[in-house]
């Protein structure tokens, strides 16, 4: 039987409360809608593309038919603009359910002479229906507010007065997730309105993941952030400006993480993420090395994976790299500690390490160079590792790199604006028997287990197999042991 192994690094990590609602131990992941299709409410010329409730379906059905939610990918959330522009009779926020477009496309009959037809759009159904829509496919719904008169797009915003209307009607709609936002409000507000809709969602009795908005429109640092504060209050937050679909705003993002990250790293944990914002992988503006940094660095920082692209045009490697399951699971490391950045070169080369479950780590060697690949020399030992053996997985490459002594110098090729991603492992007993290899899994590539297994390198693929109860390790690692598992058990190939 698997078994998780947590390992408390205190030295590493301050300790803070989570909010007390059991949600998103690991980092959140789904699809958010904001940043590819905005506030577009055009149903009329846009039908395909316009916030509707057939957007949302849409989504779900690519995330539960494309292999998406077997990775983690279970969020599907509407951001802003989903809202009637006015309350309902009883003062509760209430869906648009009129969006019209004419359709030219549509069958008549020889009987009836239309040139076109209205066809309702926007969220008829209402969000209660669109809620068991995706529970049905095995995904969660979330939703957005604003702490504010009106929401950032000019819609009716949740003003203190309105705090526990507005989480009761969410959690009445069966909503898994509320993204409350900071437009249209002040400091005042945000100070008292953030913990109150906190308490609120807790006394509705349904489990809905909180995100804050608050860091972002005081600036993300003390003395005006409690990051303690919201640590016992939210469940993740957003610290900095929006994303754009960019290289420049990817760069502004992390740039802002890593010159903090001595206040910021240690806030976040199980429970409580820093947020730097959603994933547009897939979109307009990154090259495909550009997107394997987004990715590889979203995992360093332990952040929420939210896509925001067209899951239905998506190409293959977009794809490829927001379903990569090592880079998945580095993310979704249960010991949930974010990594940081060690090294910052002259020659515009970034190291970042991320402590992982069972002694293992991550490592991505980052380029922002604009030339040519660049030849990166180094050791493990120059990074900080202790003495000793560790294998190597090289996560976009996807496969076993060979064994390292720390002391041993090597090369990685890093393209510009690229990574190179790797999953470090101690060695145990001999440089073919790893202990915390990753394992295959339905929904993380990398879990841990206990020391009752292991994984070794045989005819250069890593397999897993499994030590008996009394089998001491040195008589499982040893290669006959390894040959008679692969031939009468077989292995798992990683």
């Amino acid at each position: 039987m698997q078994q998780t192994v947590v390992i408390l690094l205190l030295a590493f990590s301050t300790v803070t409360q989570a909010l007390d609602n059991g949600l998103m131990r690991i980092p959140p992941m789904g699809w958010l809608a904001w940043e590819r299709f905005r506030c577009n409410t055009d149903c009329e010329n846009d039908p395909k593309n316009c916030i509707s409730e057939a957007l949302f379906r849409d989504m779900a059905d690519r995330l539960a038919e494309d292999g998406w939610r077997e990775l983690g990918y279970v969020y599907v959330n509407i951001d802003d603009c989903w809202a009637s522009k006015n309350r309902d009779a009883q003062g509760r926020l209430q869906p648009d359910p009129k969006r019209h477009y004419f359709d030219n496309d549509m069958p008549t009959s020889s009987s009836v002479s239309l040139t076109c037809l209205v066809v309702v759009k926007g969220f008829p159904s209402g969000i209660a229906k669109l809620a068991r829509y995706v529970h049905d496919r095995g995904l969660k719904l979330g939703i957005y507010g604003d702490l504010g008169t009106y929401t950032c797009g000019g819609y009716p915003g949740t003003t203190l007065d309105k705090i526990e209307t507005d989480a009761q009607t969410f959690a009445e709609w069966e909503v898994d997730m509320l993204k409350l936002d900071g437009c249209y409000s002040n400091s005042t507000d945000q100070e008292q309105g953030y913990p109150l809709m906190s308490r609120a969602l807790n006394a509705t009795g349904r489990p809905i993941g909180y995100s804050c908005s608050w860091p972002a429109y005081q600036g993300g640092l003390p003395p005006k952030i409690n990051y303690t504060l919201l640590g016992e209050i939210c469940n993740l937050w957003r610290n900095y400006g929006d994303i754009e679909d960019s290289w420049d705003s990817i760069l502004s993002i992390v740039d802002w993480f890593t010159e903090n990250q001595e206040i910021l790293q240690p806030a976040a944990g199980p429970g409580r993420w820093n947020d730097p914002d959603m994933l547009v992988i897939g979109n307009f503006g990154l090259s495909m090395d550009q997107s394997r940094s987004q990715m590889a660095l979203w995992a360093i920082m332990a952040a929420p994976l939210f896509m925001s692209n067209d899951l239905r045009t998506l190409n293959s490697g977009a794809r490829a790299i927001l379903q990569n399951k090592a880079v998945i699971a580095i993310n979704q490391d249960p010991l949930g500690i974010q990594g940081k950045r060690l090294i910052k070169e002259n020659n515009d080369i970034e190291v970042f390490w991320r402590p992982l479950s069972n002694k293992a780590s991550a490592l991505v060697f980052f380029s922002r160079r604009t030339d040519m690949p660049f030849r990166y020399l180094t050791s493990l030992k120059a990074l900080n590792y202790t003495a000793g053996s560790y294998m190597v997985y090289d996560v976009f490459m996807e496969k076993p790199m060979p064994t390292l002594k720390d002391t041993t110098q090597f090369v990685v090729s890093i393209n510009p604006s690229g990574v190179v991603m790797w999953f470090v492992c101690g060695v145990l007993c001999s440089t073919s028997c790893l202990p915390c290899v990753p394992l295959h899994n339905i929904n993380i590539i990398l879990n841990y287990a206990d020391d009752t297994t292991v994984a070794g390198h045989l005819n250069n693929n890593t397999y897993l197999a499994y030590r008996e109860e009394n089998q001491s390790l040195a008589e499982w690692c040893s290669p006959n042991n390894l040959e008679e598992q692969m031939t009468n058990f077989g292995f798992l190939e990683i």
